[in-house]
């Protein structure tokens, strides 16, 4: 193995493991800053140690030992063997303990852990997501401020406090009894949807899908479903499998992107659909039935739909406009007004997103102008679609989408630089 395989090699490993390194890290460490130097710490360690033929079967285990020898070194050393602050060392690597970390029942609820320490109700509820989105998904500032439209150093002083708060107040880092598990359901529901979805379709990047983060998050709601086997939590994993289950019809062998419509669905993952299928239905037959559950159902019709001609964009613009009255939202809108523009033409539609675009948020959201443009392009109004798809594209951060945007604009007898 050269050393730019075994690079990317290590690279790979970092994507795929890192959120759950850290996670234990934070769990074996007691602190969030500690363990994320522990983390890189230990990358820094396996960049210089590992070979070919080192590279450990279970490399999440020796990353967890590194980081953590790391940790108490850097601790002993920065005290010069203080006594109090050695028996801090020695607290979290007592003499003797063997550094065996196996892929045990405590190990995998540590990112349920974590998802429950961000979102504890004493942290601001403004930093919740954005700490989770941090520490779970290991976005940037930078994505984490164009997920939610607001800008980056604001992100940055949430996510300051957040930690000075855990910190201060000493929240626990674990999942909540089964009492409190109820109050504290919506936010992480949230939070492991937000993951899901900057898996499903990243944020930016090179590629439309992150699937780490996707399976982890399918993961955690199966993990989640187990401790609370509630209506919105079979929503919720109803919705990430029946999305997840499109996953490689998303793009063609280019890697660029294709629309719900024009997928092969011959590509769709039929085991996901089938289990996706039947937690939608429990889901919406429960007493109550909340937004996930309609979440579930909208994306249920699609998955039914043996062709794109065969969707009931009837049924689901009135499960569009449910979710609107659970759940109001202006992305919840946007998607309506497109299921309005397949039932009713692009006209009903545009007048939808003219009015969303007066909202600054939705103003900043590449997909509202997207969306815009190709109403009046179907409406045969070409020079307002350019300039429409020319301002999704100043927004747009992810290559594909630009891609594709760039590729409407050549259809209307536009070059773009790329």
């Amino acid at each position: 193995m050269t050393l730019v395989s075994l690079n990317q090699t290590i690279e790979g490993i970092y994507r795929s493991h890192s959120r759950r390194v850290l996670a234990t890290l934070i769990r074996l460490l007691g602190d969030f800053d500690r363990a994320e130097e522990a983390l890189h710490d230990a990358f820094a360690a396996a960049a210089q140690q590992w070979t070919d033929e080192t590279i450990p079967a279970n490399p999440y285990a020796w990353l967890v030992s590194a980081g953590r020898f790391r940790a108490i070194d850097h601790i002993r050393r920065r005290t010069r063997f203080d006594a109090a602050r050695s028996d801090i060392a020695d607290s979290l690597y007592p003499e003797g303990e063997a550094m065996e970390i196996a892929e045990n029942e405590e190990i995998e609820d540590d990112m349920l852990r974590l998802i429950f320490t961000c979102c504890h109700p004493l942290i601001p509820a403004e930093a919740r997501m954005a700490m989770a989105l941090r520490e779970v998904c290991g976005l940037t500032t930078e994505e984490i401020a164009h997920a939610f439209l607001i800008p980056a150093p604001t992100v940055a002083q949430r996510i300051v406090r957040a930690k000075n708060r855990i910190r201060a107040d000493h929240i626990p880092y674990e999942v909540p009894s089964k009492i409190e598990l109820p109050e504290r359901l919506a936010q992480v529901l949230h939070v492991i949807y937000l993951v899901f979805n900057e898996g499903y379709s990243a944020s930016s990047g090179a590629a439309i899908v992150r699937a780490d983060l996707a399976a982890e998050a399918i993961r955690l709601g199966r993990l989640l479903l187990q401790l609370l086997p509630e209506s919105e939590v079979e929503g919720l994993l109803a919705i990430m499998l029946l999305q997840d289950s499109r996953r490689h019809a998303r793009t063609d062998t280019s890697g660029d992107l294709v629309l719900l419509v024009d997928q092969d669905r011959a590509l769709w993952d039929r085991g996901q659909i089938r289990e996706g299928l039947a937690l939608s239905d429990r889901a919406m037959a429960a007493e109550s039935v909340g937004s996930y559950a309609l979440q579930a159902a909208i994306a249920a019709e699609h998955a039914r739909a043996v062709t794109a001609d065969d969707t009931d964009w009837r049924q689901l613009v009135m499960l569009y406009d449910l979710l609107l009255i659970a759940s109001p939202s202006p992305v919840i809108e946007l998607n309506r007004a497109v299921a309005i523009s397949m039932r009713d033409g692009p006209a009903a539609a545009l007048s939808i997103v003219d009015g969303l675009l007066q909202e600054e948020r939705m103003g900043r959201y590449h997909l509202t102008h997207a969306a815009k443009a190709d109403f009046l392009r179907q409406l045969g109004r070409t020079d307002e679609a350019r300039q429409s798809y020319h301002t999704a594209l100043s927004l747009c951060q992810q290559a594909p989408e630009q891609a594709f945007l760039r590729r409407r604009l050549a259809e209307l007898g536009e070059q773009t630089r790329h």
